[in-house]
């Protein structure tokens, strides 16, 4: 109601503010919603759930990945063209990274699948976790189906390296943005230049 009454495009509907959240709602309660979105002259952008793939339990994260499937599906009946993920909570002790993450992919990989099956858009969000870095955050992108996963850019999650340049080469792969009002730049926590931003995002392919 509120970002109609602003005239906006379209909404977030994270699934995590849903009733019942993990549980995935019925459709009953999703067509209602996605009724009142359209009389409020809205669109869906997207939607984000919470998961974690950095288990080195193989049958612990085949169980995550059924719960996004799970909500792939849910996204695909509200009309939202891609849903958030996250890779996970933290490095796990005493493995090396790119070894966790060839399994997160591994998980990626199928949640891509069915997201394809269900015409959803997988998005990464850097989420200041697992993935630190455009450079980490990349190597998702270079090892799944571009045209099904790509990036969900949250400008305040680049906190190591200077953040503009972080988000200007991740920009090429966005399928969607969180734009955060502080960003990191040299480990200090500064105001977003949103014109400075917004330059980024134009010269990049995001439409």
């Amino acid at each position: 109601d509120f970002c109609g009454a602003l005239n906006l495009d379209a909404i977030d509907l994270t699934g995590y503010y849903m009733k019942g959240y993990p549980l995935v709602p019925d459709d009953d309660y999703i067509f209602t919603l996605k009724n009142r979105i359209h009389k409020a002259g809205l669109s869906v952008s997207g939607t984000g759930i919470r998961n974690d793939f950095g288990s080195a339990n193989l049958a612990e994260r085949l169980i995550e990945v059924e719960f996004v499937k799970k909500w792939i599906e849910v996204a695909a009946k509200l009309g939202a063209p891609v849903i958030r993920i996250y890779s996970a909570k933290k490095l796990p002790e005493g493995y090396a990274w790119k070894e966790v993450a060839d399994w997160i992919i591994a998980s990626f990989k199928l949640c891509v699948a069915h997201g394809k099956k269900y015409g959803v858009i997988i998005g990464l969000q850097n989420h200041n976790d697992f993935i630190l870095t455009a450079e980490q955050a990349i190597y998702f992108v270079d090892r799944l189906d571009k045209e099904w996963f790509g990036l969900v850019v949250d400008t305040g999650n680049f906190q190591i390296k200077e953040a503009y340049s972080e988000i200007a080469l991740v920009a090429p792969y966005a399928v969607n943005w969180q734009i955060k009002e502080l960003t990191t730049i040299n480990g200090k926590v500064q105001p977003m230049d949103l014109k400075k931003l917004m330059k980024i995002i134009a010269a990049s392919p995001y439409k």
